[in-house]
């Protein structure tokens, strides 16, 4: 059986005390170049490795952080994750990634489990059951800093870092007055999520603010296959669509779906417009219309904000990540 190489073992084989060995590999000031040499050079041969779990208690600090999503898809989270994975790297951390696949049972299980580990921060991402989010707030009190992102907690009082959600519905509302669309079908997600609430406010809200003849239809679909049951259902209706908005990349992946069964032609036939991270838009001919929240850019804002809080940052923030219009060729 191999053994572990240890500060003893190194300490006993050189003849040196185990705190000398200990500086040495830390590079004190304190020990001559020569000793620090020779521990260097045997560490290396015997393959020497810090005990990181007994570094984390004594520290506290366990470098490393908890993401919390509700699955890894490559609908938006993939591009957040690899941000975030990119600069934990920079910065001498490790990322641990948990899916609650929307349950808040199995949330509950992955905050305990932070405790457990000792993380030094989580990013959260929280379900659409999540009402009461004390558990996170007590992961603070442990001096386990939580910053919430995309879909967030209406919970005033916490770190968030999501995207311009109100202004980024408002734009793709105007973009498609701009162009004169007569009956506009909008397919927004899980009504009781915030991000939800507040791009449907700001999506309906531009269209009755111009007085516009415009006829909007709304509907809720909770995956890409919902989105696509209720593209069809619409679109075979005798209510003739000119349009279809789609408040997320799942709903568009559903949207397309159902055009290209229905046989329909973009922009002939139906034009579509959406929020989307920028990836799915692109895989279309032509390409889809619309307006970026960019996972990268959140993540590397959701990094600052933390590193910021573990840095003494007490006051609370909401970071918002603008949006921006990407025009395709189907509006």
């Amino acid at each position: 059986m191999k053994h572990n190489t240890t500060l003893k073992k190194i300490s006993h084989i050189l003849d040196l005390s185990i705190s000398t060995v200990s500086r040495a590999l830390k590079d004190h000031p304190d020990i001559s170049d020569k000793t620090k040499k020779k521990v260097l050079e045997l560490a290396s041969t015997l393959e020497y490795e810090p005990n990181t779990y007994a570094i984390n208690l004594r520290t506290n600090n366990s470098k490393v952080f908890t993401l919390m999503v509700p699955s890894v898809t490559y609908y938006f989270y993939d591009s957040f994750i690899s941000s975030i994975e990119e600069e934990c790297r920079k910065n001498g951390y490790s990322l641990m990634i948990l899916q609650s696949l929307d349950d808040v049972a199995t949330e509950l299980t992955n905050i305990k489990l932070c405790r457990h580990n000792r993380v030094s921060g989580v990013f959260a991402c929280v379900t659409p059951g999540t009402s009461d989010i004390q558990p996170f707030l007590k992961l603070d009190d442990l001096d386990i800093p939580v910053i919430f992102f995309d879909k967030v907690p209406a919970f005033e009082a916490c770190n968030k870092v999501c995207f311009a959600d109100t202004q980024a519905a408002k734009m793709a509302a105007e973009a498609i007055l701009q162009n004169k669309k007569k009956k506009v079908l909008g397919l927004f997600g899980n009504a009781h999520m915030s991000i939800t609430k507040k791009r449907l406010d700001a999506f309906t809200a531009a269209f009755q603010q111009e007085n516009t003849k415009t006829k909007l239809v709304t509907d809720f679909a909770l995956s890409h296959d919902e989105a696509r049951e209720k593209t069809v259902d619409h679109l075979t209706t005798k209510n003739k669509f000119d349009t279809v908005f789609c408040m997320s990349d799942e709903i568009l992946t559903g949207t397309m779906k159902a055009i290209q069964e229905l046989g329909l032609k973009i922009p002939e036939n139906i034009s579509v417009i959406s929020i989307s991270n920028g990836i799915i838009p692109r895989l279309y001919y032509p390409e889809i219309t619309y307006v970026e929240t960019s996972g990268a850019k959140l993540g590397k804002l959701a990094f600052a904000r933390m590193m910021a809080c573990l840095s003494g940052s007490t006051f609370i923030r909401e970071v918002i990540v603008e949006s921006t219009m990407v025009n395709g060729g189907s509006l």
